[in-house]
């Protein structure tokens, strides 16, 4: 018989930092939501060479060193004879001084559709010499690391038989979950849950409010999570219910991934560094920029805290015989970190300013997606627009939340309208939120939180709208892997829960029968397999009409997703939507094996096989799409799996 675990551990798997913390649950029985207790495991990892430090956070970094380039021997950890992959702030510290051997933003890559994301390819960029590895395996080696880190202190409970919960980004699709969860497979990880970071982060402040939570909420409200990290901003929506008297959270609205946080900040503020030396006859090579990053990084750290604080000096790095004499020196201020963060990042815009378009060249090198617009106002002004009905389906929930004006124009086809920066929607046409809570580091910055509270509540104002709250949350830092291990505890059956389910529909693509017509393509209609909110453990079935699965020859899958149809039903069909509202997916080009029961009915390649559809959201939280044969005649019909695209 299993042992039950004895832990709930939450591994907050960031773009630039992993956290893990854990609750213990067997001394939790005796106690109520609000008294249970949630720990942050002190994390051993190498800082130089032959030094061994703990710290709360793991940086999310690895370094490809080179076989002469440090001793093997100063190399060691507490829990191997051998050396490890360089991860953490050893690698941060050495990739600051040779940046082509340092692997960052692997979380990114790893959601990044258009690469194969177990193929080596980072870093990107470096010489042929220096060995590359995969976005899937940088994921291994923080999650290796990690669970050594855990059985060292906890040697009688190891964590592959504890209740783990990683924590991923709301707007990760299918493929990025499933890889996030293989990777916690390869790594020798069990008992496996997918929590959503803002989900994690409104558990750890329920948590961290008591039983005074019930007190700042009230049922009607909307609480906009806003997670600006490292590496990403992700935006979500809780609506606040009521159900027998009980309040309830309700997640009802995701955001798009934006590749736009702190490390574009930090490089913002590097290349103000830049500017401000060439002024003095100055000049840096491209290499220093990372050493000037890093130092950029501590200093808007210090400079955006409450204090006195008013410039710290930045030394870049030299190479050469005379360093000494060929290092440059200057320092940042308060004033310049104030104005190229806030006003470059957090500028004050109007609700309906959407993110602008830059013209792009034909050519670009290999890299993420960034966002081109900085502004996250902007990003947020588009997400709250684009949400504007999201609580219309909850009971309790006043007008005023989603009331529209009419007008001349279709408020929607605007909104939805490629050309809509230059098009604005009326100011009542955005989904108006009660409630404010901040995660990721850098909303830590005062500077930064004033100014996007003043934003957010001058849109209200304008609506005639009440000015949203904000709600309070201890430490910015720890908050997702904190929420994450209470989540394992509420699942238990203690506490409030969060209703989420998936967070798009998602659909596939049924190529239409009709006759081949010289220069057009056969059109394509998109079926709903999986509908908005689909809870996890669930399955459904695409209504009993019947498909046609091409098997024993290749075929491709046309898969797509949206965040705003959330009323679309299991075996919709839709013939036309706008490149807005429903998003093409990576496709999957698969040859589907030939099966059969009969051996009298033998198939060959390109046989047409009547077939039902099913949809399967995993306990993890990935999605499954089932094939089922329609044959009356077998004890067991064939089964197919059509799976997302995970090796892109």
């Amino acid at each position: 018989m299993e042992q039950a675990a004895r832990y709930s551990v939450g591994i907050d798997l960031g773009t630039t930092h992993c956290v893990i913390s854990y609750l213990d649950l067997q001394a939790s029985q005796a106690l109520s939501a609000d008294e249970v207790i949630v720990e942050t495991l002190e994390i051993p990892q190498l800082t130089k060479p032959g030094v061994i430090e703990e710290s709360p956070q793991l940086p999310s970094f690895t370094y490809i060193a080179h076989a002469s380039e440090v001793n093997s021997d100063a190399l060691i950890l507490p829990w191997s004879a051998q050396p490890q992959p360089l991860v953490g702030n050893i690698a941060r510290e050495l990739g600051s001084k040779t940046a082509i051997r340092l692997v960052s933003s692997a979380k990114s890559w790893l959601c990044h559709s258009a690469i194969d994301r177990k193929q080596a390819i980072l870093p990107v960029g470096a010489p042929e010499d220096v060995e590359k590895i995969s976005p899937f395996q940088a994921t291994q080696y923080y999650l290796q690391h990690l669970k050594h880190a855990w059985n060292s202190k906890f040697p009688e409970h190891p964590l592959s038989e504890q209740s783990l919960t990683v924590t991923i980004p709301a707007s990760f699709d299918p493929a990025a979950r499933e890889l996030t969860a293989e990777a916690a497979t390869a790594a020798g990880l069990g008992h496996l849950s997918l929590l959503e970071e803002p989900q994690a982060a409104v558990y750890n402040w329920v948590k961290s409010s008591g039983k005074d939570w019930r007190d700042q909420v009230t049922s009607g409200d909307i609480i906009l999570v806003v997670d600006v990290g490292g590496g990403t901003s992700d935006l979500s929506l809780v609506a606040v219910s009521e159900d027998d008297g009980n309040m309830t959270l309700n997640r009802i609205a995701v955001g798009d991934h934006i590749l736009l946080g702190g490390d574009n900040m930090d490089l913002a503020l590097a290349y103000r560094v830049k500017a401000k030396l060439a002024q003095e006859g100055k000049e840096i090579q491209g290499w220093q920029i990372q050493a000037i990053t890093q130092a950029c990084r501590d200093a808007k750290e210090t400079l955006l805290e409450d204090n006195d604080v008013n410039e710290v000096p930045i030394v870049v790095p030299s190479r050469g015989s005379k360093l000494l004499g060929n290092t440059l020196r200057t320092e940042l201020t308060r004033e310049e970190v104030t104005q190229t963060l806030v006003e470059g990042f957090f500028p004050k815009t109007a609700i309906d300013e959407q993110p602008k378009s830059q013209r792009r060249s034909g050519l670009t090198q290999q890299g993420l997606p960034y966002a081109q617009d900085p502004a996250i106002t902007r990003h947020l002004a588009q997400f709250l627009s684009k949400q504007h009905e999201a609580a219309a389906d909850l009971e309790n929930h006043s007008s005023d939340s989603v009331e529209l004006e009419t007008s001349a124009s279709d408020p929607l086809a605007a909104m939805f309208d490629p050309l809509a920066a230059s098009t604005p929607v009326a100011n009542s046409d955005f989904i108006k939120p009660t409630s404010v809570l901040f995660n990721g580091g850098v909303l830590k910055a005062p500077a930064i939180a004033d100014r996007l509270m003043s934003v957010i509540n001058e849109w209200l104002s304008n609506a005639q709208a009440e000015a949203a709250s904000l709600l309070e949350d201890c430490n910015l830092d720890l908050a997702v892997a904190n929420g994450a291990s209470y989540f394992g505890y509420v699942k238990q059956g203690d506490g409030v829960r969060i209703r989420g389910g998936l967070g798009s529909s998602y659909y596939v693509g049924i190529e239409s029968a009709m006759p081949a017509i010289p220069g057009m393509e056969t059109p394509i209609e998109a079926l709903c397999v999986a509908p908005f909110g689909m809870e996890e453990g669930t399955s459904q079935q695409a209504t009993q009409a019947q498909f046609g699965l091409i098997v024993g020859e290749p075929v491709h899958f046309r898969f797509f997703g949206s965040k705003t149809r959330r009323h679309d039903t299991a075996g919709l069909q839709l013939e036309h939507w706008s490149e807005d509202e429903i998003e093409e997916l990576p496709e999957l080009q698969v040859t589907l094996p030939i099966e059969s029961d009969s051996a009298s009915q033998p198939r060959k390649p390109g046989d047409i096989v009547p077939v039902h559809l099913s949809s399967t959201v995993t306990e993890v939280g990935t999605l499954q799409l089932e094939a089922i044969e329609i044959n009356h005649k077998a004890a067991e019909p064939q089964r197919w799996q059509i799976e997302f695209d995970i090796n892109r």
